[in-house]
């Protein structure tokens, strides 16, 4: 029987485990926000370019991160089991089904960069996004490389590292934005094309970095096998992608719901798509501080399952939702009462700001019900399942949340808020439905 000592004990184990992650996360999403805020600098077109270019880029992208997290359940379960040889096939595994993912994105990306032409955007903003677009779309491969490492790491616990590497790199791009898009120095002004190869290189650093950390390290010197090519088991890489496809839907699903959102956003004119990118840049900084807590409660939840502890996967993973909520309430204050502050960071134009506003406050509305979805669709992923929470968040807001928004939006007139009240329904509803999902789950017998 969970006591309130040993949820204090698993809060205060979890917050030490899930902060570097939470760090980490954010600096990857900060990568995002600097561009933003110094394409901003340069215009509107080119800050709405960035925001088309991203909503297809980021969906792909945030597939592939999704398949990399089948590394992470596996590990902990393998590490709380004591199963080395386990442990060294997830890495082993991983990292050729996450080198062939990010392959295959690349070559999606490529072959439908033409899409941008016929979803009714405005021509300026398409003719700067496609070649934005291609020069960010090739740094999918090493960030897959860095999440093939990192989630190996963070499986054994180990999170501190890859907090390290995102912050300096976060740190090189800002620098590298400066250079290549101004034109500093004996660098050309490159413009909005100058932010993406300023992101290429940063994550080409980090995954040599992050790889360079696993294999030289001597925590991990017992997995260095892990780096073997060949020799592959079919079973294995079948249960990987049994969970790796399935969470990879779920950022699909959540991703290209954002990224349809800013489709819509743009059929109300580049200004208007200008104030979302702005608005949903500040949300997914937040998101990000509870994609910490998710990373954690897979972590834990899954080193339990190892142990077949039950009454610890529940101790776990109803802490790690509670500190979701707790942390996204600040969140929620911080957006309502920065409602016209923290717009004036990305851009100096009244009619952007102006939009940007209300989208803010509506943003506050559902950081609550967001930390609660990616927290607990985290401690899901630690129990492996992850294709009914794929179909719960496909019907929050695909059938529900996006329909509804565009009713609101275009048939009753209510523009972007429209848009976004939408999405407020969806997050809720699917943090309604994790909620339930996990205690259900956590309830059966191990």
């Amino acid at each position: 029987m969970a006591t309130l000592s040993s949820y204090r004990a698993e809060a205060r184990t979890s917050f030490l485990l899930a902060y570097p992650v939470m760090i980490s996360m954010l600096g990857q999403v900060m990568t995002g926000v600097a561009d933003s805020i110094m394409i901003g600098w340069t215009g509107a077109v080119p800050l709405a370019a960035s925001s088309l270019a991203n909503s297809f880029f980021t969906v792909l992208l945030f597939f592939g991160v999704g398949v990399s997290y089948a590394i992470t359940p596996l590990v902990a379960e393998a590490s709380g089991s004591g199963d080395e040889r386990r442990i060294i096939d997830a890495l082993r595994h991983g990292m050729i089904i996450n080198l062939v993912t990010g392959v295959v994105l690349v070559a999606i990306v490529i072959s439908g960069q033409q899409v941008l032409v016929h979803i009714g955007q405005p021509a300026d903003v398409v003719d700067l996004a496609i070649p934005y677009l291609l020069i960010i779309t090739y740094s999918i491969i090493p960030t897959m490389i860095f999440q093939t490492f990192r989630q190996f790491a963070e499986g054994l616990h180990r999170t501190r590292m890859a907090m390290v590497i995102m912050i300096v790199s976060n740190l090189l791009n800002v620098v590298l934005n400066y250079v290549l898009i101004y034109g500093i120095w004996i660098f050309p002004e490159m413009g909005l094309n100058g932010a993406g190869w300023a992101t290429f290189i940063a994550r080409v650093v980090m995954a040599v970095w992050m790889g360079a950390y696993v294999f030289y390290g001597h925590r991990f010197t017992a997995y260095r096998a892990g780096f073997r090519f060949g020799d592959y088991s079919r079973s294995l890489i079948n249960r990987m992608l049994h969970i790796g496809i399935p969470a990879g839907a779920q950022f699909i699903f959540e991703a290209a719901a954002f990224g349809f959102s800013a489709i819509m956003m743009g059929w109300l004119g580049a200004n208007t798509l200008a104030a979302h990118q702005i608005a949903i840049n500040l949300a997914t900084v937040s998101y990000m501080t509870t994609s910490g807590l998710g990373a954690a409660a897979t972590i834990r939840v899954g080193t339990f399952l190892g142990q077949r502890d039950g009454v610890a996967v529940r101790r776990s993973g109803f802490t790690l939702i509670g500190l979701g909520i707790g942390i996204m309430l600040l969140w929620a204050i911080a957006f309502i009462a920065g409602k016209h502050l923290l717009p004036g960071f990305y851009i100096d134009n009244a009619s952007v700001l102006e939009i940007a506003a209300p989208l803010m406050v509506i943003a506050g509305f559902f950081q609550m019900s967001d930390g609660v979805q990616v927290v607990c669709a985290g401690a899901l992923r630690g129990l492996q399942d992850v294709k009914i929470p794929s179909l719960l968040i496909f019907v929050a807001y695909w059938v529900l949340a996006l329909p509804i928004g565009y009713v609101l939006a275009f048939v009753l007139g209510y523009g972007a808020l429209g848009i976004w009240m939408g999405l407020l329904l969806g997050l809720t509803l699917t943090a309604g439905a994790m909620v339930w999902r996990f205690n259900q789950l956590s309830r059966r017998p191990l």
